[in-house]
């Protein structure tokens, strides 16, 4: 199977995304299609052994409608900056035309309100009835001419049997202009009282502020997308490379894997890479709405677009263009954009039917006003009110902009949400289920408690203890190393150093022996542990691993290791509790190192003792008391649960597979943004609910207020114009939200 996303142009609201989509789902070969009307895209998902790209292509554009591959981000942009000045030309040209034709028409028929030119129009509408029709004639034409696209494309698609919005705009149009043309020979030929009866400027006005609406929409349209324009903004135009001993600038995109690459403070990143020269803090923020510098030394990775902010440094260039992580979270948020929600269908599942049904209750309208009046006039003016209050386009923007725009508020907060589905489903969740190691704690041992005997100084009992240790390949000595780097302790030279398997060490440092490790160690080397055995113990029961050090034979203290829980931990427990959900921590660890670490992060509930193919297994035993459960985790033995899960959550410290399963991915490693996703999806949930509440309410209102002729057909066009616009701008509102309180 192959996945491509297509561009489509042609689109005018809800019912012509319907229309691609089931063509697109007829074609022998297509698995999958999901046409989204708010980014004009559609996701197909085909087997290319059975049908090819171009003949998925033709079908869309046999439906009348284009297609093409994917443009570039410029390109996509440009083409939108077009649209734009293209629909603001034809509004322009419209409304100069469309003024003097409102004016001559209203202005005879106001007698207590004198106007420029209102006694000589009130003269000739009676006197010369047909110039006066004629003069209409001539400013409504320009007007028609601008608007073409809503008659070619309106009558094309009535024709196909799948009415749009055009097609609701072009009979109401025509309509008016035939019944107004028909009328105008009636002049001609001397029944002047059918001046009366000419509604050109209908016609006219109804089509200026439909392209008024559209010119509104276009621009709103393209704000929902604005986080993704921002991130692909980002990246530098051109980059330094070292060659031959000599800085070249060259275009970012010619950057390739193994290339040096120079970067001056205040330069953007332009590849991902490792630092190998040079020290610097690289501001991060676009990547993981962190707004705190990062300091980088030799071996730190660095991505690209992200700022330099003081030194200079040199990097080694590992992934580029389409490989780096700004790229792929680019990817990802415009994937998540193309894959519609499952509220969505509610939409879809109406717009299929919506403009077939207008027709028909705007032909029963009229014909019954007929039937029962009398009077061809008024049934023709609510047979066009009906048409073009109707408004399929809001129905169609109601979930897919709000998807754009809160997968694209996430992706600048670093919280990378993959589908419209898992944004909708994360609002419901009701439990969340945490990994120990990585989510909660750091992932890595660090030393937390430092216990000297026979009064010895903890800094120097520190500096020989990890001066022995540095050489040693074992998590818990490595932690004992780094602890002494963290307090800036200088380290001695081993004199000699030899590593016990499952043990400890023995090392001799700036001439003093030094041993250090677990109590079997102790005893092997007969050194006795009494003094500090009940230390050890208190130390064990908190979940901390003791780490005895002798120097020269004696007992000299303890250093206690554990993998601690992250600082935001608990704060971000406490959120999750407060917003209703059930936590719950889930680990391989017995259960009283688990208990510890839980109660360190208020953490009520534990599942410990899990072996990691069986984590699932656990997520779908919670699921079956008709839980919601979101996982979060980091490691490989986490992905079968975040898969298991209703939303898996990854956090960015995490594997490659734990990411390529999750729902939801967080770049920082940082529980807080796990409540700020969940609260992302209620704040876009609730803009979707009170979108697709007034698009309803707007037609289930608006349609039978037209129908029993209390709107005149220019004030329907308006309230239709503006109710897109509207929803719009509701949506937009969530730019505002505050994903991290």
């Amino acid at each position: 199977m192959e996945n491509q996303v297509l561009d489509i142009t042609g689109m005018s609201c809800a019912a012509c995304s319907a229309r691609i989509e089931r063509t697109l789902k007829k074609l022998d070969g297509v698995k999958e299609a999901s046409v989204n009307f708010a980014a004009e895209k559609a996701a197909v998902e085909f087997d290319k052994k059975i049908i090819r790209l171009p003949a998925i292509i033709k079908a869309v554009e046999k439906a009348g409608y284009g297609a093409s591959i994917t443009r570039t981000a410029g390109k996509a942009q440009s083409d939108k900056n077009r649209e734009i000045k293209t629909y603001l030309t034809k509004f322009i040209i419209c409304a100069v035309f469309s003024f003097p034709l409102l004016y001559t028409a209203m202005v005879p028929m106001i007698q207590f309100i004198t106007l420029p030119f209102s006694k000589e129009l009130h003269h000739l509408m009676n006197e010369n009835a047909f110039v006066y029709a004629f003069m209409q004639l001539i400013l409504v034409i320009p007007i028609i001419v601008t608007g073409h696209k809503f008659y070619t494309g309106g009558f094309s698609s009535l024709f196909h049997a799948s009415p749009n919005m055009d097609s609701l705009i072009a009979i109401g149009t025509s309509s008016a202009f035939l019944y107004s043309l028909y009328n105008s020979v009636l002049i001609f030929n001397g029944a002047v009282q059918a001046v009366e009866s000419l509604y050109f400027e209908t016609a006219g006005v109804i089509i200026t502020l439909i392209l008024l609406g559209k010119t509104m929409e276009a621009v709103s349209k393209g704000k929902t997308s604005d986080a993704i324009k921002k991130l692909i903004s980002l990246s530098p135009r051109y980059a330094l490379i070292i060659k031959d001993g000599i800085e070249v600038k060259i275009p970012a995109e010619e950057i390739k894997e193994g290339d040096i690459v120079a970067v001056k403070p205040g330069a953007k990143i332009p590849a991902d890479g490792v630092v190998t020269d040079g020290s610097t803090s690289i501001d991060e923020s676009m990547l993981t709405g962190e707004s705190m510098p990062v300091e980088k030394v030799n071996g730190d990775s660095v991505f690209a677009a992200t700022l330099n902010t003081t030194g200079s440094i040199y990097f080694k260039a590992e992934k580029t263009g389409s490989g780096t992580v700004l790229a792929q979270i680019i990817k990802l948020v415009e994937d998540a954009q193309n894959k519609k929600a499952p509220i969505a269908k509610i939409a879809d599942t109406v717009s299929g039917y919506f403009v077939p049904a207008v027709c028909v209750i705007a032909l029963f309208s009229g014909l019954i006003w007929f039937f029962v009046c009398g009077d061809l006039r008024q049934s023709l003016m609510i047979f066009i009110s009906v048409l073009v209050i109707a408004c399929p386009c809001a129905l169609g923007l109601a979930t897919p902009a709000a998807v754009m725009t809160g997968t694209g508020l996430g992706a600048q907060y670093g919280i990378l949400i993959k589908s419209g589905e898992a944004l909708e489903t994360a609002h419901k969740a009701n439990t969340i289920v945490l990994d120990k190691t990585g989510t909660i704690t750091t992932g890595k041992p660090s030393v937390t408690d430092i216990i000297t005997h026979n009064g010895m100084d903890k800094d120097y009992f520190l500096q020989l203890t990890a001066s022995a240790e540095k050489t040693s390949e074992h998590p818990l000595g490595q932690a004992i190393a780094a602890k002494a780097l963290e307090k800036k302790i200088k380290l001695y030279n081993v004199d000699s150093f030899s590593s016990i398997t499952g043990s400890g060490i023995d090392a001799v440092v700036n001439g003093q022996k030094v041993i250090a490790g677990n109590r079997k160690l102790m005893e092997a080397n007969n050194i006795p542990l009494e003094a500090l055995l009940s230390d050890a113990e208190n130390l064990a029961n908190e979940g901390k691993t003791p780490v005895f050090a002798a120097i020269n034979g004696k007992l000299e203290g303890i250093l206690a290791v554990a993998d601690v829980i992250k600082e935001s931990s608990r704060e971000a427990v406490l959120f999750l509790k407060n917003m209703g959900m059930d936590v719950i921590m889930i680990t391989g660890d017995n259960n009283r190192t688990a208990h510890t670490i839980a109660n360190q992060a208020g953490i009520d509930h534990v599942i410990s003792d899990v072996l990691p193919q069986d984590k699932a297994a656990e997520i779908k035993k919670i699921q079956s008391g008709g839980r919601k459960v979101i996982m979060a985790g980091d490691g490989i033995n986490d992905a079968p649960a975040l898969a298991e899960a209703d939303i898996g959550i990854a956090v960015g410290s995490g594997t490659d597979v734990a990411v390529e399963t999750a729902d939801i991915v967080l770049m920082r490693s940082d529980l807080l943004d796990i409540p700020a996703a969940i609260n992302l999806s209620r704040a876009v949930m609730r803009n979707i609910k009170q979108n697709l509440f007034w698009a309803f309410a707007y037609n289930i209102l608006g349609i039978p207020i037209a129908a029993l002729g209390f709107l005149n057909p220019v004030i329907a066009a308006a309230a239709m114009s503006f109710s897109s616009v509207s929803l719009l701008l509701n949506v937009l509102r969530l730019k505002r939200f505050k994903v991290r309180k």
